[in-house]
């Protein structure tokens, strides 16, 4: 039995599948009930953010004659009792499409809404924000489109209806005693409806207000045409919305990766599917800029295509990117049904960026995977795995509580079943990949949780691991659970995280009933056994773990590392840091033999033999640092900060000197040498950031060109600072670097005064450190945050905060910065073919991390480490 190392409670039980969503910036979105639950995963019980459900309008798409409803096709709707809407579906977009480079929350309620939300960053509330009610555009495009019919429709004879009088009068009394107000004023027109133009329909429908058999009179001035039962039931479907689903980054140029894509040129698809079967694609591009200040930035929203998927309810979506299977990159759409029927859908990126006739039909069927059978499907899961790009894999849960899965061979057209499970009892709600295809997890309202590996085409079921790093939970929680809604899996994929309702007969109805209707929980799952194993183990005994547990953590824990290399990918290494600095409580010796064991399959270290001393090891990492990635030193920076350097402060070790008296024990004497490491790390990326300023600088001045700011383009700046700094660390820098400056310092005219002033007091600012700055007013002067890009002193004003060395930034780095794959040969040549054009990223120069507002303590915020 696994057994959860943090759990918290939750005020809403949960009714829907997948309802628990982890996005990319490391938060995780509950949807209990009417609200949506947004937790920090890194500390579960600090504050939350929040999502509340209200009640909407609905929307003016007809009236019906009263008569009509007690249709085939509109009892559903007459006869519904609910009486507040509550969340059936929520997703999290990429990186990048919130104003402060954060993610959106797509959320579609029971009332067939679908809005998007930001987070609170600006507006000191726990409430999150609405930026879109994206069935307000779909009802727009499809009354634009007349709903797709072919003639419009016209009111009906008012003789024909008087006709049928008496017996509209006893519908009209049925209707009147179980009706709700909000169907009333859906299907029967009142004076609140929208006026268009001036209609003299006689028609009569009954009062919401009142059980007695009244009849109340139409407004002359009602606009809305009288239209048939099939018809107000098919539009109705058509703008019922199910399930919500967004898709990777898709980018314009495709040469260039970074983990927060492009602004302006890179988008990402929301998929929308609805209980009339079609699925409503929508474009949403990323932000021309980001901002700390407010969340005014404009988002746009285009549909680009209404597909046609299915004959019955869309009930589930997934997407997946096949970005390294050809120059043109493929997006790859699963659809599921209520009728059984799961289809994959094809289209290429170039195509959906490119694409502004709605009509285009953008997608094509690749394939039926699952014909129309008596089983409604209920989740499905799509990836294709990094390691073998010409294979996807899918699997389907089924209301029948069993699960398939299937193999696509991409590069011979091939789909093979690899089997049909029955595992659980009910209802599969949570399906869920890791660690690159090459396990599974599944979760189902019969409360069972299961675990299952993928090797050489076959699934095998494998226990979730029990043992677990620093055993503890966050709060104290009954053991009484009766069924699990979804699952999953954190960004580094060495947790996961389940969302499971409590039995309430089991509860205590004074203490526990009224708060406590369900609960998140959080498990290990880094000692997974993916593959066969040979017989070696490493030489480390921790109590409560076995040797194969051992190997299996450092396994996942350096496949996790190295999947991080990624430039698409973005930095949150929280599970990472956790597991690490759980371990490094009982066994200090075991981290760092894996940080070492991962520094050894670097490019530097490849010549180690395995089980060197760090004495040994880090000193010739520290003087080939610019043979790396600047990828790689940004998480060698994370792991010195937040694991091996744990103890100290951020601020002590931003501070060389302070940190370096600090330690003079010899028990301390190998902090030292990674301290070393860090500073030399940091140092070189500074370098790099230096050159790249200079190597721009240069390149405008050759084109007689103005330094300037521009929306969304990065331009070099602080450049009389970068002198100083070079001037200050002539003896440690590289004779390129020195170059440039020298070269730089010839236009002195052009460049800003080196003397700062003070923000306070106007005083001088002299330059002395790269970290802090103070003035030389009255006493001991202001002391000022200078800005971890440029150098420059931050102004008052909020700015950009890294969560990981605690730096300020104002003015962000290039993004040239976070894709080089090593010490540039030249800054000048690459400054030319790259400067003009780079958009500037919210990301930390020195950890690679999204950078963010930094947020007082009662209000929610991220934790990438």
């Amino acid at each position: 039995m696994a057994y959860s190392f943090q759990a918290v409670s939750m005020v809403g039980a949960v009714s829907y599948p997948n309802a628990i969503a982890w996005s990319d910036e490391n938060l995780i979105a509950v949807a209990s009930g009417h609200l949506v639950t947004i937790l920090n995963p890194a500390l579960p019980l600090t504050p939350r953010g929040l999502v509340t459900m209200s009640t909407a309008d609905p929307f003016p798409i007809g009236i019906v004659d009263r008569n009509d409803l007690l249709s085939a096709c509109l009892l559903p709707i007459s006869l519904s009792r609910d009486t507040r809407p509550c969340v059936r579906s929520i997703s999290w977009s990429p990186i990048g499409l919130a104003p402060n480079a954060g993610c959106l929350l797509a959320v579609c309620t029971t009332e067939g809404r679908v809005k998007l939300y930001r987070s609170p960053f600006c507006d000191f509330c726990a409430e999150w924000v609405e930026v879109m009610d994206v069935s307000n555009r779909l009802y727009d495009y499809l009354a634009n489109i007349s709903f797709g019919e072919p003639e419009v429709c016209t009111l009906k004879d008012s003789d024909e209806h008087a006709t049928e009088n008496r017996r509209a009068d006893e519908a009209s009394d049925f209707v009147s005693k179980r009706g709700r107000k909000w169907r009333k004023a859906s299907l029967l027109h009142t004076d609140s409806s929208p006026q268009l133009k001036e209609n003299n329909s006689s028609q009569f429908v009954s009062s919401s207000k009142s059980n007695a058999k009244s009849l109340k009179k139409i407004p002359e001035n009602c606009t809305l045409p009288l239209i048939s039962a099939d018809k107000y039931a098919s539009r109705c479907a058509m703008l019922s919305s199910l399930v919500v689903a967004w898709s990777p980054v898709l980018q314009l140029s495709p040469k260039k990766f970074c983990s927060v894509p492009q602004n302006g040129s890179s988008v990402s698809l929301l998929a929308i599917g609805g209980k009339s079967g079609q699925v409503s694609v929508w474009r949403v591009s990323v932000p021309e800029y980001f901002s700390t200040e407010h969340g005014r930035v404009p988002i746009t929203a285009t549909i680009i295509t209404l597909l046609q998927a299915h004959k019955s309810w869309t009930t589930t979506i997934s997407w997946a990117l096949l970005s390294s299977y050809s120059s043109n990159p493929q997006v790859l759409l699963a659809t599921g049904s209520s009728d059984g029927s799961v289809k994959i859908w094809l289209a290429y990126n170039e195509q959906l960026l490119k694409s502004t006739d709605a009509n285009h039909a953008s997608f094509s069927l690749l394939k039926e995977v699952v014909t129309v059978d008596t089983v409604p499907v209920s989740v499905l899961s799509l990836t294709v795995p990094a390691e073998s790009s010409d294979k996807m894999l899918l699997a389907v849960g089924k209301a029948s509580g069993s699960f398939e899965v299937w193999i696509h061979d991409i590069s011979g057209s091939k789909f093979n079943k690899v089997g049909s499970y029955n595992a659980h009892d009910h209802v599969v709600t949570g399906l869920a990949w890791a660690f690159d295809g090459r396990s599974l997890y599944s979760c189902s309202q019969d409360n069972f949780v299961h675990g299952w590996i993928l090797s050489e085409g076959i699934l095998h079921e494998v226990p979730i691991p029990s043992n677990t790093p620093r055993l503890r939970s966050s709060t104290d929680l009954p053991d009484a659970y009766i069924s699990c809604f979804g699952l999953a899996v954190s960004p580094g994929n060495l947790v996961i995280a389940m969302v499971r309702n409590f039995d309430q007969d089991l509860l205590d109805p004074m203490y526990q009933q009224r708060t406590q209707k369900a609960a998140v929980e959080f498990f290990w799952i880094g000692a997974q056994q993916l593959h066969l194993l040979s017989n070696t183990s490493p030489n480390f005994i921790i109590p409560g773990f076995s040797a194969k547990e051992l190997v299996h953590w450092e396994s996942n824990i350096l496949w996790s590392l190295k999947q991080y290399e990624n430039q698409e990918k973005a930095l949150v290494v929280w599970d990472i840091v956790a597991a690490l600095l759980a371990f490094k409580c009982s066994a200090a010796k075991y981290v760092e033999h894996i940080s070492l064991k991962w520094l050894s399959t670097s490019r530097v270290g490849s010549q180690f033999q395995m089980g060197l001393s760090a004495e040994m090891i880090l000193p010739h990492i520290s003087r080939n640092l610019s043979k790396l990635a600047s990828r790689q030193l940004h998480l060698l920076n994370i792991i010195c900060r937040r694991v091996i350097l744990s103890e100290l402060k951020a601020d002590q070790i931003n501070s060389k000197l302070q940190s370096m008296k600090e330690l003079h024990c010899a028990e301390e004497e190998k902090l030292v040498i990674w301290i070393e490491l860090l500073l030399s790390s940091e140092r070189e990326l500074r370098e790099r950031l230096a050159g790249l300023c200079f190597g721009a600088y240069i390149a405008l001045m050759s084109h007689s060109i103005t330094v300037s700011s521009q929306s969304g383009n990065w331009f070099p700046v602080g450049l009389a600072q970068m002198e100083q700094w070079v001037s200050l660390n002539h003896d440690l820098v590289q004779d390129q670097l020195r170059v440039l400056a020298i070269e730089v310092g010839k236009h002195k005219e052009r460049l800003q005064s080196r003397t700062e002033k003070c923000s306070y007091c106007s005083a001088s600012v002299p330059f002395e450190t790269p970290e802090v700055a103070f003035c030389e007013g009255l006493g001991q002067g202001h002391k000022l945050a200078r800005c971890a890009a440029s150098l420059e002193i931050c102004p008052p004003t909020p700015v950009w905060f890294c969560i990981c060395c605690h730096r300020q930034v104002f003015r962000l780095p290039p993004e040239t910065l976070f894709t080089l794959l090593g010490y540039p040969l030249d800054f000048k040549s690459l400054a030319k073919s790259s400067a003009a054009d780079i958009s500037s990223k919210p990301l930390c120069p020195f950890c690679g991390i999204l950078l963010q507002r930094q947020q007082p303590d009662f209000l929610l915020s991220t934790s990438p480490v």
